[in-house]
């Protein structure tokens, strides 16, 4: 018996483009990526550096960059949140049959252009018993620490618990932690039909 819901952010709420920033980047002749550089985008998604470090750390590998472009072309993975996910998760909470806990890798710069672009963000928000943001707590997925950080501060038990993510090392690092996990297809599978799709697990 699932008695509580774990969601990502991306691509199951929020649709995503993911080839789309290394496509602008590309577009201003960046091509290749350190691996210092992809190890400051984790340091990024943990907060453990601050936005003005992790542009400054951008442009100063590659002069073209201006911060103005690098944000546009970092932001360009985000396209838009289809308001009939937030009715689908509305419902959910009026409903009071579980748990409702977001766990999100992202960083300050997509967040702010979310709550800047998505005029229900904080109903949104506001639908969930915690919201988790990977900067905020200094945790990333698909490190396993971070799933115990959830299980622990809401005593959860794992065979109760369901984890709704796009990227399968996501869920096979929840799974090897006796959760239940979807790994959503986003372009052939939609969260608001989880009752259909996993009926099994209800």
């Amino acid at each position: 018996m699932i008695k509580t819901i774990i969601f990502d952010f991306g691509d199951v709420f929020l649709n995503l483009d993911k080839p789309a920033t290394a496509r602008e980047l590309k577009k201003l002749e960046i091509s290749h990526f350190s691996e210092e550089m992809l190890h400051k985008n984790q340091l990024y998604e943990k907060g453990l550096i601050t936005s003005e470090e992790f542009i400054s750390g951008y442009c100063e590998s590659f002069p073209k960059l201006t911060s103005g472009n690098f944000k546009d072309s970092w932001n360009a993975i985000l396209v838009d949140f289809p308001e009939h996910r937030l009715k689908f998760l509305k419902k959910l909470k009026e409903e009071k049959s579980y748990k409702l806990i977001l766990l999100s890798n992202t960083n300050h710069i997509h967040i702010d252009w979310v709550k800047k672009n998505v005029s229900f963000f904080e109903e949104f928000k506001n639908s969930f018993d915690a919201f988790y943001l990977s900067q905020e707590i200094n945790l990333r997925k698909p490190d396993p620490e971070i799933f115990e950080y959830v299980l622990e501060k809401h005593d959860l038990k794992p065979g109760e618990t369901l984890f709704i993510d796009d990227t399968p090392e996501n869920t096979e690092a929840a799974s090897k932690l006796g959760i239940h996990t979807w790994n959503i297809d986003p372009a052939q599978e939609d969260v608001s039909d989880l009752f259909t799709i996993k009926s099994e697990l209800f």
